[in-house]
């Protein structure tokens, strides 16, 4: 019976949680809330509470043998993702898991002008999430190597899925970058993400690199009339790229103005993954 441990079993984690159960797979989960702790022991899954913020909170890790998956998302501030340092600070070379499956983000591409990129393309990130997300890539490759773990990172897109499309920012008409000056920006369903999971850990190799995404990848704006279509509520109004600047939260600006097409080819070829939803529109059908 494979082992398997999920830090950080949220949204995506506790779908591949479901799969490898699906599986046979002894699953454990590891977050930070009681409240989500007591959800998953409700679905019949091993699961411990702590914060990865505390070094000293963090339990002992019986992780022998097992396949780990790290999906904890990088603290607030800074360029350095010390979560995922503690996490590794905590993984001990006698008891070292089988594989580490890192979670990252395409945000660590220097690439910001809508050029394409590949797992070759300078990660050279511009806005501190990158920075962070391409530190614990660094962390968790460090690790696997002094500890002989084979390593695997996934650069994830944007995630889109059930109960996760821009509600709150239709139903406020926040406004939009208008389509002319909005670039290209790639996403990835729920389901596909967990499914490509289970692939890394069934086809890949120590020190390989995936982009993850659908491989159509379309502008934001694009993407939020699709969902307001979907969800029967009135299209966003649009502005320019000056107006943007003056009127967007800065996170929703760097979402705009941080624009790439991801090239998803290794993905298909090495983890022989076939997608469930391989357009924004497929995969949009089964969110309602």
């Amino acid at each position: 019976m494979k082992k398997i441990v999920i830090a950080g079993c949220g949204y995506i984690g506790s779908r591949v949680a479901r799969l490898w159960r699906e599986r046979g797979a002894e699953v454990t989960c590891l977050v930070r809330t009681q409240e989500h702790q007591a959800a998953l022991a409700s679905e019949g899954f091993t699961s411990r509470s702590c914060s990865l913020d505390d070094p000293t909170g963090i339990p002992t890790l019986d992780v022998a043998g097992c396949i780990v998956y790290y999906l904890v998302p990088p603290p607030g501030g800074g360029i350095a993702d010390s979560r995922a340092r503690n996490f590794c600070a905590a993984l001990t070379h006698e008891t070292a898991p089988s594989r580490i499956i890192y979670m990252s983000a395409t945000s660590v591409y220097s690439e910001s002008s809508g050029g394409t990129v590949t797992e070759e393309s300078p990660a050279v990130p511009h806005s501190a999430m990158g920075k962070r997300r391409l530190d614990a890539e660094r962390a968790f490759l460090e690790y696997g190597e002094t500890a002989g773990v084979a390593t695997i990172i996934l650069r994830v897109s944007g995630i889109y899925g059930p109960g996760r499309l821009p509600l709150m920012q239709i139903s406020q008409g926040q406004p939009l970058l208008n389509e002319a000056e909005s670039g290209p920006s790639n996403r990835i369903h729920a389901d596909d993400l967990a499914a490509v999971c289970l692939a890394a850990a069934d086809n890949g190799e120590g020190g390989d690199i995936f982009n993850v995404s659908d491989g159509h990848p379309s502008s934001m704006t694009a993407y939020f009339n699709a969902c307001a279509d979907l969800l029967g509520y009135p299209r966003q109004p649009q502005v320019s790229m000056a107006e943007a600047r003056r009127v967007m939260s800065p996170l929703m600006l760097s979402y705009v103005t941080d624009s790439r097409v991801v090239d998803n080819a290794r993905m298909h070829e090495r983890l022989k993954i076939r997608l469930a939803y391989p357009t924004m529109l497929d995969g949009l059908q089964n969110c309602t």
